[in-house]
């Protein structure tokens, strides 16, 4: 018995900054994506156009993809702990001021420009580059865990703001969002968080192996031919703009999926607690995705996971404008649930791969800035032409025929010849 209990070894820190940074990313999607379930009770309570409050929206989505560039360098400056943990309490405190919103311009302050540049901070782009310091062998299952944090907040957040909002008042489930971020997910991450595994003298993965590098020192494995130690000169190179391209139009197509499913849901004849049921479906359904494309592409190709992730978007897309009523909900929230965030983590593993991690948050913040610009289109465009035709079926059909050719501009990416995954297996 004493020889077995000797023989167990610690669980290697880095799995505890993963969950630190799943709960970083479950609380602030309640903190800012569930804005969908409060467009409808704000505009009766204020007489606001839905256009009104999607302003907010795509200006926070806009103000997050303009600031991320600045905050991923912050973060290789810095440190991801400082950057992460001060974007944590700025969101907590400015979804806390929601709850005293009197005038439309109130709410476009706080929620389009302060919580759009918090989240910068906090967001997966930061938390996943953070992650990528930790692991190399299982980067892409430690990431993909990292955004399924993302699913368990509009899993469980979401539709609780829903119920909290039919049960009291929006003002209160705005207060009761803020509370949890500052109650909640600052503290774990004052106690959890670190730069990286060298500030505990551990090596990336818990190895001990030579080649496993403390990643302050050195690249970890052979350097690939695209190393970068400039961010600027990444963007001279061809798959950080293959890259980048994939995901504005994915931005473009979760902005849509965050601000509007609920809205086109309940001009389906679904109520908001259905439509809030149908997004947390969708969420429940992209934990199963983010684990398993993750761990799926710690074993093949990342790019050839990425491309199918877009072609199944895609089609959930163009599916529910053929499905009637209610099927083509499900359907949709159980097809696009599965690729809904899962990108974000295989993007931020196929840019450590290609370009290194000095400068990643750099790098990702620049590419992720791209995801956000998108998703303020999207926004913007989706408003615009339901006030025109008073439906969400062409700019669904839009999306769904722009993630097709998104997914093989992803497949074009050549990561065998960039990657590190392949430099290291070469003689």
């Amino acid at each position: 018995m004493r020889g077995r209990i000797s023989s167990l070894t610690p669980m290697y820190h880095g799995w505890y900054v993963v969950v630190a940074c799943m709960v970083t990313s479950m609380v602030i999607v309640g903190a800012r994506n569930s804005l969908g379930v409060f467009v409808i009770p704000m505009s009766e309570d204020f007489g606001w156009s839905r256009g009104a409050v999607s302003l907010a929206a795509s200006l926070s989505f806009l103000l997050n993809g303009l600031t991320q560039p600045l905050l991923g360098r912050m973060f290789d400056r810095l440190g991801g702990r400082r950057v992460i943990l001060g974007s944590l309490i700025l969101v907590g405190v400015s979804t806390v001021l929601l709850s005293l919103t009197f005038h439309i311009i109130f709410l476009i302050f706080i929620f389009g420009l302060v919580l759009g540049t918090a989240y910068s901070g906090a967001s997966p782009a930061n938390t996943g580059a953070l992650i990528a310091r930790w692991f190399r062998r299982k980067r892409s299952t430690a990431l993909g865990l990292n955004v399924a944090g993302t699913a368990v907040g509009g899993l469980i957040l979401i539709p609780l703001a829903a119920q909290m909002i039919e049960a009291t008042n929006w003002r209160l489930t705005w207060l009761a969002l803020g509370l949890i971020v500052l109650l909640v997910a600052v503290p774990l991450g004052f106690r959890v968080i670190h730069d990286g595994p060298e500030k505990l003298d551990l090596k990336p993965d818990g190895g001990s192996t030579p080649g496993d590098q403390l990643v302050s020192q050195a690249p970890i494995g052979r350097a690939g031919p695209l190393e970068a130690t400039s961010w600027i000169d990444v963007f001279r190179s061809w798959p950080i703009w293959q890259i980048s391209t994939a995901y504005f139009v994915d931005g473009f197509a979760i902005a849509i999926i965050l601000i509007h499913f609920v809205p086109f849901a309940v001009d389906r004849d679904a109520s908001v607690s259905s439509a809030a049921l149908l997004f947390g479906l969708m969420m429940a359904v992209n934990i199963v995705g983010s684990a398993l494309t993750g761990a799926l592409a710690d074993r093949m190709s990342r790019k050839t996971v990425l491309t199918g992730l877009y072609l199944t978007r895609g089609c959930a897309f163009l599916v529910v404008l053929v499905l009637p009523g209610s099927l083509g909900l499900w359907v949709f929230a159980t097809v696009a649930g599965f690729s809904f965030i899962s990108p974000t983590s295989l993007t931020t593993s196929l840019i450590a791969d290609i370009y290194g991690l000095r400068v990643l948050g750099t790098i990702g913040g620049v590419a992720y800035s791209f995801r956000q610009i998108g998703g303020a289109l999207g926004v913007l465009l989706v408003e615009y032409l339901f006030d025109i035709t008073g439906s969400y079926d062409i700019p669904f059909a839009i999306t769904g025929s722009l993630l097709l050719p998104v997914a093989l501009v992803a497949f074009m990416v050549n990561e065998k010849k960039f990657s590190t995954r392949y430099q290291d297996n070469r003689a």
